[in-house]
């Protein structure tokens, strides 16, 4: 069983990129679970035709500990599709939510040896604990970064390098590569590469920007299920593939911000 976390900054289309991803990997007859990490709780909303899916922290609220269908529903091509929450607005930490959620789902019984894959959808970057969870306790071997073009995409992805550095050791969690996901800026597939490098990790994949994505959410699915033999479907799985077949784990450098500066003028600036 692999585990992954996806981390990236927020807006940067953390969600939308596992959903698909996931989904994806199941078209290939993968064994996949989704846990969405993120009080919103919609990292799985499109994997299950829209329907907003109870969340972990919720049913503990409610009903106590009860039962794995209670949190665990089955979504698109079989994934199993779960969303840890939060608390009550203006209450305690989202953080903790991660840590308490995954706790319970492993004392019910849902990590199963039939699994191929289980993804972390992670809120934002490494600056709080418990959103590091998944990396601090080792529960994800694998990392993947969303990232743009644009400066504090890069920069949040930069942070979260930092993070994964100070686990990596005792956790044993790995960098697998940085996912771009394209806003047109200028040079980015080239600026993006060369930020991978820099931190000694690689572009896995370039995703480009799309209207069909933004159809196929207003319609409730993935681009995989509402529009399987689109480019950006191929796309979708041109980065499944790559995911399933990396062989590329480093533990990161990450840069000083001078530095990071410095790519971007570098790569990201057009004369």
């Amino acid at each position: 069983m692999r585990q992954i976390a996806i981390y990236g900054k927020g807006g940067i289309g953390k969600s939308t990129t596992t959903q698909n991803l996931t989904a994806a990997l199941s078209t290939m007859g993968k064994k996949i679970m989704q846990i969405g990490c993120d009080p919103k709780a919609d990292s799985v909303k499109m994997l299950m035709n829209g329907k907003r899916q109870p969340s972990v922290l919720d049913t503990l609220r409610k009903e106590g500990e009860g039962e794995l269908d209670d949190v665990l529903k089955t979504g698109f091509g079989g994934i199993r599709c779960v969303e840890s929450g939060g608390p009550e607005p203006g209450v305690g930490c989202a953080g903790r939510g991660i840590i308490t959620s995954i706790g319970l789902l492993e004392n019910l019984g849902a990590y199963t040896p039939d699994l191929d894959y289980v993804f972390y959808d992670v809120l934002g970057d490494v600056v709080c604990g418990g959103f590091a969870m998944p990396i601090r306790e080792g529960k994800a071997q694998e990392i993947y970064i969303v990232a743009s073009g644009e400066m504090m995409a890069l920069y949040a992805a930069n942070n979260i390098c930092k993070g994964i550095q100070k686990f990596a050791e005792s956790g044993g969690t790995r960098l697998g590569g940085i996912i771009c996901n394209s806003r047109n800026v200028d040079r980015e597939r080239e600026l993006v590469s060369a930020f991978a490098e820099k931190i000694g990790s690689q572009m896995i994949q370039f995703v480009p920007r799309d209207n069909i994505v933004h159809q196929s959410e207003i319609h409730k699915q993935t681009v995989i299920q509402y529009a399987p033999d689109s480019d950006q479907a191929k796309a979708y799985l041109a980065l499944a593939k790559a995911v399933d077949e990396n062989q590329m784990f480093v533990i990161p450098k990450p840069m000083e911000y001078e530095e990071l500066e410095q790519v971007m003028m570098e790569w990201g600036v057009v004369e």
